[in-house]
Formats: structure tokens, sequence, C-alpha cells
């Protein structure tokens, strides 16, 4: 980064433009990659396919970005982070609107693959445009505002194909996302200010190359203790999300699939809780801030086993907001501790980040399958605690110095 260029301060306009405009390119890319989990069940009947089986269209698009986000980090480096975002939001929409007329699961699966591809150029590059666009003293708030801007743009994916898609069926549910997420990203596109941080890597510059920078940051402890947060907090709140519409259709509950679909309005307790970590994290630290928030999505995860609606409920409400603030924490710090290579950094995050999500996120249907939602929940309970140690243990900042 150049080093006349301190970043924008928060309260310009400038810095007001890239949080409107990064949020735009969150809600093109979360309502996209998870409109499917608003209609998993309808899906389900319709292709005559199990519940593991529909909830690989969500790990089909989320192996696809878990693999795109280090060549896309590469691209960036020769291209800029925005120039990237923008060739990845516009690939993404387009593949998205051919998503629902793909006729069987397999061309399905292979179609949301190539749409988390590309939807990849957007979660490997936000944090590292912000990095170096963004003043480091407001660099943990703004990340919390992106984070939030991505819970709005998950939200409305599953709150809108959810209740269309049971009226006309799943395929007009996505498709009406697409719409919205073509939207969205054409006011990404018009918004997002022009880069002044960002210098190009050549490959003659003398640097570490790209495989020497993620050798780099896989050395590094601390990264290692982000990356495993990424991998099983995710994993964990996608299984949860992935299986709670079967559990609730069912007995004894019975909810219809347009009430189901409503419950994604949890993800409002996130849009909130990001921003307030980001917040908390300059007065308390992020290493305090990130064991919090995950004892907190575990008491979410314990309430959401309780048979009584209302407590399932306020369960998920309490997971909710826990785990983004959690995530906040986590992937924010992930550009600060890395010592080289911020945009590899922060790609290798969202590798395991995405891999978990697919991973788990799938697997998990089979001890649902097997064990019911006690089995389930016990699982993720067991991913988080392990993450909330693994957190404790690794990124121990000396003085605990807030910005560390």
């Amino acid at each position: 980064m150049p080093e006349a260029w301190a970043g924008h301060l928060r309260g310009s306009k400038s810095y007001r433009r890239i949080l409107i405009a990064l949020a735009c390119a969150g809600v093109a890319t979360f309502a996209q990659l998870y409109s499917v989990q608003g209609v998993l069940p309808a899906m389900s009947a319709d292709l005559h396919v199990s519940a593991a089986d529909a909830a690989l269209t969500v790990s089909a698009a989320t192996i696809g970005l878990a693999l795109a986000v280090i060549p896309w980090s590469a691209v960036a480096d020769r291209i800029g982070r925005l120039r990237a975002m923008s060739i990845a939001v516009i690939a993404a929409v387009a593949l998205g609107l051919l998503v629902p007329l793909m006729p069987n699961l397999p061309s399905l699966l292979s179609l949301r693959f190539l749409e988390g591809a590309a939807l990849g150029g957007i979660p490997a590059l936000a944090l590292a445009y912000l990095s170096e666009e963004v003043h480091k003293l407001h660099a943990g708030i703004a990340a919390g505002t992106y984070i939030a801007g991505t819970t709005v743009g998950g939200l409305l994916g599953r709150v809108i194909a959810g209740p269309i898609g049971d009226l006309a069926g799943w395929r007009i549910g996505i498709l009406t996302v697409s719409l919205l997420a073509s939207v969205a990203a054409v006011w990404f596109i018009l918004l997002a200010p022009g880069q002044r941080g960002f210098s190009p890597v050549r490959k003659n510059d003398g640097g570490p190359g790209l495989v020497a920078r993620l050798a780099i940051n896989l050395r590094n402890p601390a990264l290692l203790a982000l990356y495993a947060q990424g991998f099983l907090l995710m994993g964990g709140f996608v299984a949860i999300y992935n299986y709670l519409g079967f559990r609730l259709e069912a007995p004894p509950f019975v909810l219809p699939a347009t009430i189901t679909s409503l419950l994604f309005l949890a993800y409002l307790a996130g849009t909130v809780t990001s921003r307030v970590a980001g917040g908390l994290s300059t007065k308390l630290g992020r290493r305090r801030v990130l064991a919090g928030s995950t004892a907190v999505m575990i008491l979410g995860v314990v309430l959401t086993m309780v048979p009584w609606l209302p407590v399932v409920l306020l369960g998920l409400l309490v997971l909710t907001g826990g785990y983004f603030a959690a995530h906040a924490m986590a992937s924010s710090w992930t550009t600060v501790r890395a010592s080289i290579g911020p945009a590899q950094a922060a790609s290798l995050y969202n590798l395991f980040f995405y891999t978990g999500s697919s991973l788990i996120g799938w697997l998990g249907g089979f001890v649902f399958q097997a064990l019911g939602w006690i089995g389930l929940a016990l699982m993720v309970m067991a991913l988080a605690l392990l993450a909330m140690l693994t957190a404790w243990a690794a990124l121990r900042s000396p003085g605990e110095a807030p910005l560390r």
C-alpha cells in the first residue's frame, strides 16, 4: 500500500460509499449463495431426493466458492480488488439466472458449483479491499458493518425464495432472488470508489510469490486458529439452518413452508451483533469478544433442543447473533494478523470457512437423519466449543491490545 495513503476516515462520504457498495455486493453474493436453503424441503420433494442430497445444492456452491477464493486473490493482486470483484459479481449473476432452468439434481449441482466459484471473488477480496481503503483505526468497525451487510443478503435470499417458492414453486423463488441480486450488483459497480491504497503485485517485483505467501500464512499459528474458527463455526451454523426447516415441518411442529422460511429473519440478530462486536473489539479486544460470541452461539444451540417452538425461535436468535459476532471478529482479525499477503490470508480464511460450510453442512444431514435434532445440536455444540478453546489458546495478544 502506498505510504502516503492512510485510508478513508469514518464519517466521510467515500467511507460511506465503500460500505454501501460492499453491502450491495454482500446482497448480490449471499442472497444467491443461500437462496436454495429457503426451499430445500420443496426441492427435496420435487426432485425426489433425501434431505442430505437436497442440501448438496448449498454445498456445491460453497465448495465452488472455497476452491475459487485463492485464484481470485491472485487475479486481484494483478488487476486490483475492485475490478476483480466487479467481474466476479457480473459472472455470478449471469449464472444465477440460469440455475432455475436446470432439470435435475446433477445439472443443478454443476451450475451451482460454477455459480459459487464466481461468487468467490467477493468474500475473497472484500476485506482486503477494506483494509487497503479504510483507515486502520476504523477497520474493525468497517469489517463489522460489511459482515452485517452479508447477513442482510443471506436473509433476503432465504425469506424471498421461501414464500415465493411455496406459492409458485422453488424455481420461481430462486429466479426472483437472482433478479434481486442483479440489481444489487449494478449498485455495487456504480457506488464503489476507485482504489487508492492498492499496489499491483508484479511477477518480477522481487517479493514472495503466491505459493510462498500462502505457505507463510499457513505457518502462522494465529492465522491457523482463525481459519479453524471459520471452518468449525460456519460448518455448525450452516448445518443448523440446513435442517431446521425439515425438523419444523415434521411433527410435533408441522409448520408450513411459508412459515419456516420466515425463520431466516433471525439473521437480523446477526446484522446487529456483527456491528456491535466490531465496536466492542476496540474496548475489550478481539480475543475476548470472539470467545464470548462463541459461548453465546453455544447457548443458542442448547435452546433449540427444547421441544417448544417459542424457545426454539429464541435459541435461533441467540445462535445467529453469537455466530455473526464471532465471524466478524475472526474474519476481520485475519488481515491484521497476516505478516504478508493480506489478500491471501483472507482467501485462506474463506477457503476454510466455506469448506466447513460444505463439508459439515452436508455431513450434518446424516447425523440428523440418524440421531435426530438432539444429535445434530450436540455435534454443533462440540464444534463450537473446540473453536472457542482453539482461539483462546492460540490468539493471546500481549497486553490484550484492542487493535491486535
